[in-house]
């Protein structure tokens, strides 16, 4: 007895939920978009069809083509960042939600384009983080550190002038008495 749409969609969506956190929201959006694709794909086989013709060439299914439409610039947004591997949203994009695409969020930002110092998060999220860090006054404390560091290194990197020591005259050895 074969499965119903809608048992598939809610097994891949499970799977894909126990490896990542989720919203509500996330889960619903994924579980609607999985049945709606697999709803797709089983009209193309019961047409007979290929799938682009079913869904139309701007929605064919190819390695990363939904993916490419969003450029890597706009997939930090506002309230959410969506990752470029397989179009998830989130908060903020995780070592280890990239770990599962393979990828470190080093190799993701270079792969994809993005400045090395780039936060994968939210922009709001970014925001609200700042002003938490402000508020519990690091900025000055993070200044204070920095200055003594320097003043630390200036002080290490400083040549030291020594004179040479003086040579020691080679101890001469004894010559053996001849028997």
């Amino acid at each position: 007895m074969s499965k119903k749409l809608l048992e598939i969609a809610s097994e891949i969506v499970q799977a894909q939920a126990s490896n990542a956190r989720m919203s509500a929201e996330e889960i619903e959006s994924a579980l609607m978009r999985t049945f709606n694709m697999l709803r797709k794909m089983q009209l193309a086989e019961q047409d007979g069809r290929p799938l682009d013709l079913v869904i139309g060439p701007e929605e064919a299914v190819e390695e990363g083509s939904a993916l490419q439409v969003l450029e890597p610039s706009k997939s930090i947004q506002k309230n959410k960042v969506i990752c470029l591997e397989c179009g998830a949203e989130f908060k903020q994009l995780t070592a280890n939600h990239l770990r599962s695409h393979d990828l470190s969020p080093r190799d993701y930002k270079k792969k994809w384009g993005f400045p090395l110092k780039q936060p994968l998060t939210a922009k709001q999220l970014t925001a609200a983080r700042s002003k938490s860090a402000k508020l519990r006054g690091l900025p000055p404390k993070l200044k204070e550190y920095i200055e003594k560091r320097r003043r630390g290194k200036a002080e290490e990197v400083k040549p030291v002038v020594t004179t040479p020591p003086a040579k020691a005259p080679k101890a001469r050895r004894k010559k053996a008495p001849a028997a």
